[in-house]
C-alpha cells in the first residue's frame, strides 16, 4: 500500500554472524566494529505509515496497542530524519504489528526500524535507495541498518564522525544450502538492554580491549568462505565470533551474561550433533535464544534431536529473508 503520504512495507529480522557488540559515537549510532548477518524469513515487522496534515500529534500503535510517551517519542525523532529530508513536518500515525519477541535477543528492532524506514520513504516519495536507507535505519538500531537487504550483508563501520560512510551492504543472496534454527528458551524482554550491556562490556570488560581486531580477522575469513559456499567455515567462524562476545560479556564488571540454563542444553546439543556427522554451528545474540547454522537439507535431522529436549513450538526454521517488501492494499 503505497499512496500520497501513506505507506505499508515489512521488513525482515537479520542475525549477525560476525557480531555488533558495541558503538565509538553514541549519538551517531556509529560501531566500533563492522559486522556481518544474515536476514532471516521467519521473524519480521509490518509498519504502515501515515502523515495526516490535520492531526495534532504523532501516534504509534504496536500490536495494536498506543504506545505512551517515551515510545512514541523515540518513533517521532526517527521520522523526523525523514520530514527534515522532505522538508515537512506533518504528523505522523505509526501503525506497526511485530512478527517477532520484542528484546529478547531475536532482533526485533531490525526488522522495526528498517519497516518504519522503508515505510517514510515510500510514504514522503523520497526515492532513497536501500544503501541511503540502511543510513537512516541506523539511527533507528544499529541492527537495523542490515535489515535493509537480503541474504548475507555486511554493516561497514565507517570512518571517524562521518554518519555517511557506515552503511550496510548485500554480498551474497544465500540461495544455497544454508539456514537457521532459532530454539526459543525465553521470548520476555531482557533484564539488560543490548544498548547498556554493549557500554558496560565496553566500559568493563579487560576483554574488550581484543574485540575489535578479532571482528576485522572474522571479517576477513568469513566474507571468502560466504562466496565460496564453504558451509563449515561460515559455521565455525560465526560460532567462535559469538562466544568470544558472550566471553568478553562474562568478563565484565560486575560480570553479566544473557545465558539460561536451556541456552547451555541448546549448546550441548549442536556439540552432539557435530560428534554425530552433523554439521551445525550456535550463535546468539545479546539474549538467551539459541540460533543453530544448518544445511536446510539437514534441517529434519537437527529438529528431530531438539525435540528430545525442547517443545515443538519452540523450534522455528529460518530461511534467508529477502530486502524489505511493499506490502498492497
Amino acid at each position: 500500500m503505497n499512496s500520497l503520504f501513506k505507506s505499508s512495507y515489512r521488513a525482515f529480522t537479520n542475525i549477525a554472524l560476525i557480531k555488533y557488540w558495541g558503538k565509538r559515537h553514541e549519538d551517531l549510532f556509529l560501531p566500533l566494529t563492522s559486522s556481518l548477518s544474515l536476514t532471516l524469513d521467519a521473524f519480521y515487522t509490518d509498519t504502515t505509515v501515515e502523515f495526516k496534515p490535520n492531526a495534532k500529534a504523532d501516534v504509534f500503535i504496536l500490536d495494536g496497542v498506543q504506545q505512551g510517551v517515551e515510545l512514541t517519542q523515540k518513533v517521532s525523532q526517527f521520522v523526523d530524519l525523514f520530514r527534515e529530508t522532505a522538508g515537512m513536518n506533518m504528523p505522523v500515525t505509526v501503525t506497526s504489528i511485530n512478527h517477532v519477541p520484542t528484546a529478547a535477543g531475536l532482533a526485533s528492532s531490525a526488522s522495526a526500524f528498517a519497516a518504519l524506514a522503508s515505510a517514510c520513504n515510500g510514504a514522503l516519495g523520497l526515492g532513497l535507495d536501500n544503501r541511503a536507507l540502511s543510513i537512516y535505519a541506523r539511527q533507528g538500531s544499529g541492527s537495523a541498518t542490515r535489515s535493509l537487504f537480503g541474504g548475507f550483508v555486511v554493516w561497514h563501520k565507517g570512518e571517524g564522525e562521518d554518519s555517511q560512510s557506515s552503511y550496510a551492504e548485500a554480498i551474497d543472496d544465500a540461495e544455497w544450502d544454508i539456514g537457521m534454527l532459532v530454539v526459543i528458551i525465553n521470548q520476555q524482554q531482557k533484564k539488560i538492554s543490548s544498548r547498556v550491556g554493549m557500554a558496560h562490556t565496553r566500559d568493563t570488560s579487560p576483554f574488550y580491549a581484543m574485540w575489535p581486531s578479532e571482528v576485522e580477522k572474522d571479517l576477513a575469513a568469513i566474507i571468502p568462505a560466504i562466496e565460496a559456499h564453504d558451509f563449515e567455515t561460515v559455521g565455525e567462524i560465526a560460532e567462535h565470533n559469538a562466544m568470544k562476545m558472550h566471553a568478553s560479556i562474562l568478563a565484565s564488571n560486575p560480570s553479566f551474561t544473557y545465558f539460561e540454563p536451556d541456552s547451555l542444553v541448546a549448546m550441548a546439543i549442536v556439540k552432539e550433533l557435530r560428534e554425530q556427522g552433523i554439521a551445525c554451528y550456535v550463535t546468539m545474540d545479546a539474549g538467551p535464544n539459541v540460533k543453530v547454522i544448518g544445511r536446510l537439507s539437514e534441517m529434519d535431522q537437527i529438529i528431530a534431536r531438539f525435540k528430545h529436549d525442547f517443545k515443538a513450538d519452540q523450534l522455528i526454521v529460518a530461511k534467508p529473508g529477502s530486502a524489505p517488501i511493499e506490502l498492497k492494499a
